[in-house]
């Protein structure tokens, strides 16, 4: 029967394409089930052996082809080689984390505390003093309730009040102290020879955000070994410090051959860790003239003789950088107590110094702000200007509360880019029309509002003091209404 039936199915098959359609022929012949499968197999097994070597011909085309015509090719990929080990070098050390699990005595005297608290909230801060105050003195675990509720007393009459200007006061606070500062302070900050801007031109700075301070200067603490060991902390500091061929070398010119001697200072050479190899290969990246060691000493001969040329090559050759960073013009070591060798700079450029090996990054500070929060971030610089700010008043002895200072360098820092007080930054964008007018350049203000038909909703306090009106803050901000109810006369 089964031969039968195989008979027919082929007869059927060969009389339908003959008569309309010759494609289907082909389709039927290929998909059989018989058919299919030794196909399968067979080419199973030709194809998996030359898979392993296909890709190995394929590669050699390529270096082939890169060989022969793709030299360009090769040069880029080599630069991106070259580039690429640069990214990892900036391998900074995680902040020491603090594992110490709590003891069973302060964790109890926690639980205390927050039932006593119920809703109410008391900053971290307070609570682990408490917390420590308590485990101390054993004498206090009994009257723990009465310590939660005299620091719920006192934080409660630090906070701001509703419809405090708290603004205004934060910049009474601050400008007040500060029309008591000295003028112009130049100050050594405890380092010999770097001359730091302190007092109100410091303030001023910081304040206006200037892109550049007067005085640039950089604190650069090191980590591990290289603190401890003052040989390993001159080379960071050799590193740091830009040195010139001046510095290095005397440099004579010879006005009858037309030639440059250079003349090499061994112990300063030595000092800098510089080789008299090395200041071949920077003098030779100079354009137009060539250069040779001859008797401890270089030898430049120009490509062009001529005495102008020779003058301008002069000039050149003294101002060439040999080492160091762009921006640090000097260097000083000091060793602090408790802390090792510390590097201070005058001259600042945070992006460089943070890539040099044995810079502790956590810790490195530059009183250029710009600097900071174009490296480590905006809430970086929020903090450095709190910091330089209040560290100015302080060096002066003007206590000011540190939080009048966080607000202003709030305010500063608000949309992510370090903006300054004035009419080019914070002043100058008050959607207050009569505010920016009282501020500076009155008749401008109110011609350019006029002109955009601008309107003012007087919720300030500069515009409502300008109208007349009471201000809408504090007390004026509360409008209280009474509707006495008329009392029963005794007796009805």
């Amino acid at each position: 029967m089964a031969k039968q039936i195989s008979k027919k199915k082929p007869a059927v098959k060969k009389g339908k394409p003959i008569v309309k359609k010759p494609i289907k022929t082909a389709k039927p012949k290929v998909p059989p089930a018989k058919k299919k499968q030794p196909i399968k197999t067979i080419v199973s097994k030709i194809r998996t052996p030359p898979k392993k070597q296909l890709p190995e011909k394929k590669t050699e085309k390529i270096v082939k082809e890169k060989k022969t015509a793709g030299k360009k090719i090769k040069v880029l990929e080599a630069a991106k080689k070259a580039e690429k080990p640069k990214e990892p070098e900036r391998t900074f050390l995680p902040p020491p984390k603090k594992m110490v699990e709590e003891s069973k005595e302060n964790k109890a005297i926690r639980s205390e505390i927050t039932k006593c608290l119920k809703n109410r909230f008391l900053p971290v801060s307070i609570v682990d003093g408490i917390i420590e105050r308590v485990a101390q003195d054993k004498k206090l675990g009994t009257k723990v309730k009465q310590i939660i509720e005299k620091a719920m007393e006192e934080y409660s009459k630090n906070q701001i009040d509703p419809t405090e200007a708290c603004g205004m006061v934060g910049a009474q606070s601050i400008g007040e102290p500060g029309t008591q500062m000295t003028m112009r302070t130049f100050h050594y900050a405890g380092v010999a020879e770097i001359n730091v801007t302190l007092g109100l031109p410091r303030l001023i700075e910081i304040v206006d955000a200037r892109s550049t301070p007067s005085t640039p200067m950089m604190n650069i603490y090191l980590r591990d070994e290289y603190r401890i060991n003052p040989d390993l902390a001159k080379e960071i500091a050799n590193k740091i410090e830009i040195t010139r061929l001046t510095d290095v070398a005397d440099i004579e010119m010879d006005l009858v051959n037309i030639n440059i001697l250079i003349k090499p200072n061994k112990k300063t050479m030595e000092k800098k860790g510089i080789t008299i190899e090395d200041l071949l290969d920077r003098v030779q990246t100079v354009r137009k003239l060539s250069a040779k060691i001859e008797k401890d000493a270089v030898k430049i001969t120009l490509d062009e003789p001529g005495y102008k040329v020779l003058q301008n090559m002069n000039e050149t050759l003294k101002n060439l950088k040999i080492k160091g960073i762009d921006g640090i013009k000097r260097v000083i070591i000091r060793r602090e107590p408790n802390e090792g060798y510390v590097i201070y700079s005058e001259g600042s450029n945070l992006k460089e110094v943070l890539d040099i090996e044995g810079v502790d990054p956590y810790r490195a500070t530059t009183n250029d702000i710009h600097a900071i929060a174009r490296e480590l971030g905006i809430e970086a610089a929020r903090n450095m200007i709190i910091q330089e700010a209040f560290s100015t008043l302080s060096e002066q002895g003007l206590n000011v509360d540190m939080r009048h200072i966080m607000l202003v360098a709030d305010v500063m820092t608000a949309d992510g880019t370090v903006r300054a007080i004035g009419r080019h930054g914070v002043s100058g964008e008050k959607s207050s029309v009569l505010s920016r007018a009282a501020f500076e350049i009155t008749v401008n203000h109110l011609l350019l509002a006029s002109q955009r038909g601008e309107s003012d909703k007087l919720n300030g306090v500069a515009e409502n003091i300008i109208v007349g009106q009471p201000v809408n803050l504090g007390t004026g901000a509360i409008e209280l209404v009474m509707n006495p109810k008329k009392s029963k006369q005794r007796g009805k």
